[in-house]
């Protein structure tokens, strides 16, 4: 017999997990969770072969196995890595291809030069809208800019400065310029202002909050010179949710669910939305650029008017001491349509047509500018102008290329000097309080 006291407690050993061996520079993990390899990115495939046999035979592929291909191809399309392959985004390599391809057909002839850079535009919108209707992240527009500002650099040492009519100081002031924008364009991709989700214990409100915020909102809006209980200081409707809490006048019981945003959990200040492209609400969000991916809002709004400011000027300086190269004697806007002689040689013409790509881009980023400038003079962000516009709200000037919603304007002067104090904690504006 064995004593009680004499047993001792038998401790089981723990299976031992196998420990993952380390992936190679051309190993990785895909979407099912196994291991693959860089060189059998062609192996097993068979949505992708199904669609080869459907293309050549001339029938149409389902979308859904159009989605599955796509998938795969930006699964299995990777770099060797340290400690393992790394994914490419399939986005940003069409630009690198399709830009140079493009310029130096279109260099060949002047009837080419005028359907490709016709073309170039339309095919930009048209992937526009199609990744905008979808609502998803693309970089395929940020690749396409910085893949251009670097190509049209290279053209330029290449072919043009070798000509001897671009001076050193006038070359430095023009990399001054291509690197001041990429400083702005850093500055505008970082958080435009993005409202911190709360933790999963604090999302939901409690029926004592949501009387006490709207106890509190009515005091606010009862306070406020001006302010009536109609809404009239936030006619913002449902866009993004349209399941979600209703837009209500300030003065109902039930105000606090103006500003809820339900997939975020949060109550949104004046001004925020949330984008449905980042997934997220933004404060004083002004809109989506696909140019920088990323919202425009109250933390980056500033870089971003710079940074298209120092492209606008880059750019036009640019153009500027190609065309005084190329077509010599000539003044800029007279070069740009009567330059005789310019296809005489590829490098001429690869010049020219390099020129007036970058008018293309410049008068779009111009666009973009003015309607900036006049949005900041009035105190409109473009969302509210879209929303105004959508709802035949607000006073229209110049068939709609002006839209003042009055709600926010407090005058030109004023509204720069709120402008420049975007993302300071000091400037704080009551009538933004009230929502």
């Amino acid at each position: 017999m064995t004593h009680k006291g004499s047993m001792k407690p038998v401790k089981k050993k723990k299976a031992e997990e196998p420990e993952l061996e380390p992936l190679c520079c051309c190993e990785y993990i895909d979407r099912n969770g196994e291991k693959n390899h860089v060189a059998a990115c062609l192996c097993d495939c068979q949505d992708l072969d199904e669609g080869c046999d459907r293309w050549i035979t001339c029938k149409s592929l389902q979308p859904e196995t159009c989605e599955r291909i796509m998938d795969t191809i930006s699964d299995r399309l990777r770099i060797p890595w340290l400690r393992g392959a790394k994914k490419v985004n399939i986005s940003i390599i069409p630009p690198l291809v399709l830009l140079p391809v493009f310029l130096h057909v279109a260099s060949w002839h002047f009837l080419l030069g005028v359907v490709v850079l016709t073309s170039l535009p339309v095919l930009a919108l048209w992937y526009y809208y199609l990744t905008h209707r979808r609502k998803e992240q693309t970089l395929f527009f940020l690749s396409l800019g910085l893949f251009s500002l670097g190509y049209m650099y290279y053209v330029f040492l290449q072919e043009v400065v070798p000509k001897g009519r671009v001076g050193p100081v006038q070359l430095a002031v023009l990399t001054c310029g291509l690197f001041l924008i990429l400083l702005a364009l850093h500055r505008a991709k970082k958080n435009p202002g993005y409202l911190s989700i709360p933790a999963s214990s604090d999302r939901s409100l409690s029926s004592s909050q949501l009387e006490c915020l709207n106890r509190k909102g009515q005091e606010k809006t009862k306070g406020f010179p001006g302010a009536d209980t109609s809404g009239s200081l936030n006619n913002r409707t449902v866009k993004d949710d349209p399941k979600g809490s209703s837009r209500l006048p300030a003065g109902s019981p039930t105000k606090v669910k103006e500003d809820w945003c339900a997939k975020c959990q949060l109550v949104r200040p004046a001004r925020a939305w949330h984008c449905r492209i980042c997934g997220i609400c933004v404060r004083r969000m002004d809109h989506h650029c696909v140019w920088i991916n990323s919202c425009v809002g109250e933390s980056n709004h500033q870089a971003f008017i710079l940074a298209l400011l120092i492209f606008l000027l880059t750019s036009v300086y640019g153009i500027t001491l190609t065309l005084d190269t190329i077509c010599r004697d000539r003044s800029v806007f007279t070069a740009l349509f009567y330059c005789p002689g310019v296809y005489a040689n590829y490098s001429s013409a690869l010049s020219f047509t390099c020129v007036w790509y970058s008018v293309i881009i410049t008068a779009g980023m111009a666009y973009i500018f003015l309607i900036q400038l006049i949005n900041i003079s009035y105190n409109v962000t473009e969302r509210e102008v879209q929303q105004a516009l959508r709802q035949k709200t607000g006073r229209r000037l110049l068939c709609g290329l002006i839209v003042d919603t009055g709600q926010y304007n407090r005058g030109f002067l004023r509204n720069w000097h709120q402008f420049s104090m975007l993302g300071t904690r000091a400037f704080h504006h009551p009538a933004e309080d009230i929502v």
